[in-house]
Order: structure tokens, then C-alpha cells, then sequence
């Protein structure tokens, strides 16, 4: 984005900011709730991204992140086992987003052969997937937006007039799926709120659509959450702990099945995450705020692995504290929530010793601190605008002692316009420093990298625009965008440093519909996205930064049978062939076609008050296929073959839950 953009989306956030001190007065307009990029949603789903719902998550009873996502085309997800599951917006993958759980940062993916971060789908409310053009108020360094996930409290377990409760769940599956359970305590005792819910899983290595039996895939996440709230005058403070953890044997690179090689080592991915969060329960419009500070832990640790080249045993580790402390001001026509945001991470990375001429153990570090301000308005005449800025301070301290540091200012803007009843139309940009990036650290485990003379900050810049309607019980709405990164780490082994890449980019459209009636909903999403670096086709290698994945589509279906007291819904994912003269050239092979077929039904038994009965059917005709964002095989070359980590084949599960 040139000079001229970004003083255009600064203009747009001056007249936006400028206009909460007299726009009311000058042209008396009034919030309107209509619109649908004012209804809390300006730069989610009515912009091209994705909103899990709780609803959502009930009817997908979601094992692992794939089936999270099954229903949303703007998100992918690599294959193989639990902990190998990274996520992609448009082919961006999430490192490249400000994640977060419960406000939290999520720290930056380790090695790309293992998910970014653990997040346990039995402890998920909702899940909200920004795309594009960020709100300055997502976090630092939201290059291609941002992931928010949150998670279940007291309050939204209680049944209605309860002041304590339960609940027990409890989930068999076949192909490998094993069993998994889950218990929570949660309630209300005068000022006090808790909730505690441990969830664990134990099972076998599943098999694909075609028998195929994928090693070191079987599931074994375990997990604890915890929250405790406490009210006194007007005020509310929230401890809260979170521990994720898989403990198994899996393949040296989980993402793939690396010459058919079924070996298995000894892994063990963890994060804890402890936080404080201060509210109030009496919010004025001068008085909204939200301060929160933070500390995670974030371990990689693979032992007893046999040395072959730059492969070894290793341990991976990234430390971070931080915080954001925020207020919310409600003006004539909306809100400004301003407010600032730190932390500091720290970085290790031991490899034994058993990679010859790598130190031991390498170190380094990052800090930023950030300002914000985010302006949210909607006016009586149809406009919309949601525009902030920020300005950030980063530095790096590499593990040769040497500092990188700066300072960079991000802004964004979304504009809207509903030109009739339940329709607009809408427009958005951002240009986004993202500070000195750190990339895929767990590289310096295999080799003695030095950050490069001159390394800069990277930077980002989105562009989208669309329309959306409503009529009755129909909605929907189509986005173009447009996101290009640049200079994010690029790590070089032949001259063992690390230097800025080019620039990479995933343009192309997104579409949804949805009808919904009194007991039902059908809803079906489009995505295509080109990706590309440099103007290239982007190649299928599993890369840190971004995947290609061309053209995918899902719908889905619910159905309430309130007579029968049951529910029934079946989702539909589909992917179309990716092919490019560029993969033919570099001795990879097609991705084929695929479509899967995930099915549920739900009952209710009357004679057990709290009790749910779900018989679950995924992938059920047993489709052989590998997920979108994972490695796809590779003729025989100078890199011999790279077979992709099959998906699961047909998988049955019961699960019974009951709240009490």
C-alpha cells in the first residue's frame, strides 16, 4: 500500500474520530441496529470471515480443529495428528494472525511440522475468524486479521434460577477415535463464580478411507480449564488458568507421512496459560474497561529421536507476559475503545548437542508495546465506519546479542452504506506494521542461523469489498480480498541466515448463504483464493507462512424435530482440484478433488432431565482423501518423495452428556 493509501485510511480515521464531538449535534442522527456491519460484525462474517457460534459448536461436537472448521470455506486446516493441526485464513496460516484465547496472545507457531498452538475444542463457547483488514483493537501484528477464540464460564453453563451445577460427558468412537471425557463443576456462592472442567482422550491410530492404517496419529489431548470470578461494588476480577497438553508417540513430522516411514518417537506439546482480567459491572459511557495482564508457556519437547542429517532430538520452548488495558467510551453514535497493550517473549531452543556445529542451546527475545484506538459508529442516513490506528514498538534481541528495533503505525477502515432495506454495500483497507518477525524459530534447532545486517519489520496491507443481504429468513453476501505480507522472516540454510522475504499474497473471493426457519437453518459457503509469492504460484510444501488452496466449498443443514425431542444436521465439505504448471515443474503431484460427507443426530431422552444422546458419522463414505493445507506427494526428484498425511476414513461416535 503506497504513501497515498495509508493518508487515505488516516483521513477516513480523523473524519471518523473528529465526528463523535459533533456529528450528533450538527446533524442529530441516531444508531441504527439494521445494518448488518454495525451488529457487532464489521470485520467478521459480514466482511468474509467466520463466526462459530455456540450453536455451531453443539452441533459439530468438534473432537479436534479440522472438525471445528468443517463448515467454514475460509479456513483450512493441515492434516495428520491433534497436534500437527495448523490453521489457515485464505491460505494465510494463523502465525500471520493476531490468535487469541480469552484475550490471551497465542504465541507464533514453533516448527511447521506441528499445529501453531493447543487449543482443546471441548473448552470452546464460540470462535470468531476476522479476515483481512483487522480492528486495531485485534492486537499486534494482525497481518491478515485475526482468530479469537473463547471459552465456556459459569455463567453460560447454569441453567436458568441454578446457582450451581455439572456436567458429564463421555464420547466412544471407532477408527482409532477411542474414548474421551469430560466433567465440569461451575456456580454462584454470594459474590463469588466458579467453573472447573478437565477433559481428556485416549485412543488408537485411525485409518483412511482406504484402510491405510496413519501412525502416531492417535488422539491424546488432555486438558484442564479453570475460572474464578469475584465481584465486590462495581467491580469484577477474573482469575483463570488453562493447561492443554498431548503426550503420545507420533512421526517425526506429524504433518506428513515422510517415505512412508511408520516409526514413531516420544512427543509431548503443552501450554499453560494464567490470567487476570479486571471488568466492571456497571459500565457508564465514560467508564467501560477491560485490563487484563498474562502469562504463558509454550513447550516442545521430542527426546530420543536417532540423529539422520539435521534432524535430532530437541526442545522448543516460548515464555510470554503481557497485557492490555482498554476502556470503551460510548459517544452520540457509537463507541471509541482506546487503550494499550505489552509483552515480552522469550525464546529457547536446545537441540541436545546432537546436531553437529549448532550451539547447544540458542536464545532470544522480543518486546513490543502498543497504543490504540478503535472508533465503531453507525449513523441514521445508512453509513457505517469502523477505523482505527495504532502505533507499536518492537524490538528483537537475537541470540547473538544483537538488537533490532523500531517503531511503526497501523491503520485501518471499514466503510458501509445500506443503500436499501437489509442490503449494503461495504468497502475496507489496512495497512499494518507488524514489527520485526521472528518466523519459524524451531529451525534453529538443525542449523546455526544468524538474523541478517539490515533486517527489517514486516508489513502487511488488506483490501476488501462486498455486498450483504436479508430478506426474511434469507442473508448472505459476497467479499473480494486482497492481503499481501512482506518482509516476514525468511530462514535460508545454505547461507544459515535469516533474512526478510519477499512478498505473499491470497486474492480471490469468499461467498455465503444461509435460510433459516423456526426449527432449522441451511447454509453453504464458497471461498477461492490464489496465492502466491513474488507473483508465483505458491507450491504445497506445508511452509510456515502460507499454503495454496484454490477452490473449497461446504454447506450444511439442521433440523429440530421438536416432537421427538431430536436433532439431525449434516455437513458437506468439498475441496476442487489444485493443479499448476509450476507444481507439474517441481515434481509434485496433483491435489485431487475430494468431498466428505459429516452426518449427526441429537436426542433428548424425557425421562432424564439434563441428558443428551449424539450419535455422530464423519466422513461417511469413507472418502479417501488429505486435507487442503497439508503436503501433497512428490515425484521422485532431488527431494524423493513427500506422501501427505492421510484424513481420518468413516468414524463412528456416541456421545452421552449430562448436565445436572
Amino acid at each position: 500500500m503506497g504513501i497515498s493509501r495509508f493518508m487515505a485510511l488516516c483521513g477516513v480515521s480523523y473524519v471518523a474520530f473528529a465526528s463523535a464531538g459533533f456529528a450528533q449535534e450538527v446533524y442529530e442522527l441516531d444508531m441504527i441496529n439494521v445494518s448488518l456491519v454495525d451488529e457487532g460484525q464489521e470485520n467478521v462474517e459480514a466482511t468474509g470471515g467466520a463466526v462459530i457460534s455456540e450453536e455451531d459448536i453443539e452441533a459439530l461436537s468438534p473432537q479436534n480443529v479440522s472438525e471445528l472448521f468443517a463448515r467454514e470455506s475460509a479456513v483450512t486446516v493441515s492434516g495428520g495428528a491433534g497436534p500437527s493441526k495448523r490453521i489457515h485464513v485464505f491460505g494465510m496460516e494463523q502465525s500471520n494472525l493476531a490468535v487469541s484465547v480469552d484475550g490471551v496472545p497465542q504465541g507464533g507457531t514453533s516448527w511447521h511440522h506441528t499445529g501453531s498452538n493447543v487449543v482443546d475444542p471441548a473448552f470452546l463457547k464460540s470462535v470468531e475468524v476476522e479476515a483481512g483488514a483487522a480492528a486495531a483493537d485485534a492486537g499486534f501484528a494482525a497481518a491478515a486479521g485475526a482468530v479469537r477464540y473463547e471459552t465456556v464460564s459459569a455463567y453460560d453453563m447454569l441453567a436458568d434460577g441454578d446457582v450451581a451445577g455439572g456436567r458429564a460427558s463421555l464420547t466412544y468412537g471407532d477408527n482409532g477415535q477411542g474414548v474421551s471425557g469430560s466433567l465440569a463443576s461451575f456456580g454462584i456462592y454470594e459474590n463469588l463464580d466458579w467453573m472447573v472442567m478437565i477433559h481428556a482422550q485416549d485412543g488408537d491410530n485411525y485409518e483412511a478411507g482406504d484402510g491405510t492404517e496413519m501412525p502416531g496419529t492417535a488422539p491424546a489431548a488432555k486438558g484442564l480449564l479453570s475460572k474464578f470470578g469475584y465481584e465486590f461494588g462495581t467491580s469484577r476480577v477474573e482469575l483463570a488458568y488453562e493447561r492443554s497438553e498431548d503426550d503420545e508417540d507420533r512421526v517425526i513430522k506429524m504433518n506428513m507421512d515422510l517415505n512412508h516411514d511408520d516409526t514413531v518417537y516420544p512427543l509431548d506439546v503443552s501450554r499453560d496459560t494464567l490470567s487476570l482480567r479486571y471488568t466492571s459491572t456497571a459500565p457508564t459511557d465514560m467508564w467501560d474497561p477491560d485490563f487484563m495482564i498474562y502469562a504463558t508457556q509454550n513447550d516442545y519437547w521430542r527426546p530420543n529421536f536417532v540423529v539422520d542429517g539435521r534432524n535430532g532430538d530437541m526442545i522448543l520452548n516460548n515464555d510470554a507476559i503481557g497485557g492490555t488495558l482498554k476502556n470503551t467510551f460510548t459517544v452520540g453514535n457509537g463507541t471509541i475503545t482506546a487503550g494499550v497493550d505489552f509483552a515480552k517473549e522469550d525464546y529457547s531452543i536446545d537441540n541436545y548437542g546432537d546436531v553437529s556445529g549448532v550451539p547447544e542451546l540458542q536464545e532470544l527475545s522480543s518486546t513490543q508495546v502498543g497504543a490504540f484506538a478503535q472508533a465503531r459508529f453507525a449513523f441514521a442516513n445508512g453509513f457505517d465506519i469502523s477505523t482505527g490506528l495504532r502505533a507499536d514498538y518492537n524490538k528483537l534481541e537475537d541470540m547473538d546479542g544483537n538488537t533490532f528495533e523500531d517503531t511503526g503505525l497501523s491503520t485501518n477502515a471499514t466503510i458501509s452504506y445500506e443503500f436499501a432495506p437489509g442490503f449494503e454495500v461495504f468497502a475496507g483497507g489496512s495497512q499494518t506494521w507488524l514489527g520485526f518477525d521472528v518466523g519459524e524459530y524451531g529451525l534453529m534447532h538443525a542449523t546455526d542461523y544468524d538474523f541478517a545486517t539490515g533486517y527489517e519489520a514486516a508489513t502487511s496491507t488488506n483490501i476488501k469489498v462486498g455486498v450483504n443481504g436479508t430478506v426474511g429468513g434469507f442473508s448472505g453476501g459476497i467479499t473480494y480480498f486482497d492481503t499481501k505480507i512482506k518482509d516476514l522472516a525468511n530462514y535460508e540454510s545454505s547461507s544459515g541466515e535469516i533474512n526478510n522475504s519477499g512478498e505473499v499474497r491470497s486474492k480471490g473471493v469468499t461467498l455465503n448463504g444461509q435460510y433459516t426457519w423456526g426449527t432449522g437453518r441451511f447454509g453453504v459457503n464458497y471461498t477461492k483464493a490464489d496465492v502466491t509469492e513474488d507473483g508465483e504460484f505458491v507450491l504445497p510444501e506445508g511452509r510456515i507462512d502460507v499454503v495454496p488452496v484454490s477452490d473449497l466449498a461446504s454447506l450444511y443443514i439442521d433440523q429440530e424435530l421438536p416432537s421427538m425431542n431430536m436433532k439431525v444436521g449434516a455437513t458437506v465439505e468439498w475441496a476442487g482440484q489444485l493443479d499448476d504448471d509450476l507444481m507439474t515443474a517441481s515434481n509434485f503431484e496433483d491435489h485431487d478433488s475430494y468431498t466428505v460427507v459429516n452426518a449427526y443426530a441429537e436426542w433428548q431422552p424425557p425421562q432424564l432431565e439434563g441428558a443428551t444422546v449424539r450419535l455422530g458419522v464423519d466422513n461417511l463414505f469413507d472418502e479417501l482423501y488429505y486435507e487442503r493445507s497439508s503436503y501433497v506427494e512428490k515425484d521422485a526428484g532431488t527431494r524423493g518423495y513427500v506422501y501427505p498425511a492421510l484424513a481420518s476414513g468413516r468414524t463412528i461416535s456416541l456421545t452421552a452428556t449430562l448436565d445436572f
